[in-house]
């Protein structure tokens, strides 16, 4: 919507008089929603946008151009963006049915050409975009973006914009190795297990991680330690020492969160994993 006012004068005999101020309105024929199909997003994944694009008015809307600001934001002396679209990913319905797709510049800012939406009727505009380096990962960032839409059919620019946050979710990996290489009988191993968490969250007690493993050869005489602080069978794990399973208890292993760092110069943000360690020692 627009408003619009004009004041008239009327002069005689050397005399100006102002009329008062009209004023009116200009309504828009169109409306812009976007949303986000999905609930987060986490660093590297597919986040999709709908953007949708009504005409109330009696006469169909061309040429229409739609560009997205794929989240955009200042960065030192420049402008860094968390999106980037996917190629070869966009999608044209109008009033339900396919459509050839629009013209792409892939920018930033991502631009779609030549749309038009019909008289009375409604344009469903459907893309992807990753999530780059630029997109803070922490539990509680977001990306913000906005599509601007404008064309010779309308008195101002229209504009739409979606929210969507992280993920908040932990990310375990593990890896295994064993001191010494080479052993022969009854001597005392030790098998390492590093526990990574590339995740926003940390890993307690109520999310149960256990490790399970069976010891071939069986080990006899353990001696248990996680992250320095030594564990008892039965409390923090148990073992058969006849098969050779040891297996944690659920809620013993804890894993911080990763940390996370925006680089003061490019802007790119990165992960330093949280890490938990467990030796387990045995004789052969």
């Amino acid at each position: 919507m627009a408003i619009f006012s004009n004041q008239a004068t009327i002069t005689y005999n050397g005399i100006t008089t102002s009329s008062n101020v009209a004023y009116g309105e200009i309504l828009d024929v169109l409306s812009a929603t976007k949303t986000v199909v999905e609930a987060g997003y986490t660093p590297g994944s597919t986040v999709t946008y709908v953007v949708s694009l009504r005409n109330t008015g009696s006469v169909p809307l061309t040429g229409l151009i739609v560009t997205d600001d794929l989240g955009g934001y200042p960065f030192g002396t420049g402008t860094v963006y968390p999106l980037a679209y996917v190629a070869g990913s966009v999608q044209l319905f109008a009033d339900g049915a396919p459509q050839p797709a629009p013209a792409v510049t892939v920018g930033p800012p991502l631009v779609f050409t030549g749309i038009s939406v019909p008289a009375d009727g409604d344009v469903v505009l459907v893309y992807q975009a990753t999530v780059t380096d630029f997109a803070n990962p922490a539990a509680d960032g977001t990306i913000e973006n906005t599509v601007t839409v404008t064309g010779d059919g309308l008195s101002a620019p229209i504009t739409a914009s979606a929210t969507v946050g992280t993920t908040a979710t932990p990310a375990l990996s593990i890896s295994k190795s064993i001191s010494p290489g080479q052993v022969v009988d009854n001597d005392r191993v030790t098998y390492t297990f590093v526990i990574q968490n590339t995740g926003n969250t940390p890993v307690d007690a109520t999310d149960d991680a256990s490790i399970t493993d069976v010891f071939d050869p069986i080990l006899s005489a353990l001696t248990v330690v996680f992250n320095g602080a030594s564990w008892a069978a039965g409390t923090n794990y148990t073992y058969n020492g006849t098969t050779g399973e040891f297996t944690t208890l659920p809620g013993q292993i804890t894993v911080p969160a990763a940390t996370i760092a925006q680089d003061p110069t490019t802007g790119v943000y990165t992960l330093t994993p949280g890490v938990a360690t467990l030796t387990v020692t045995g004789t052969i």
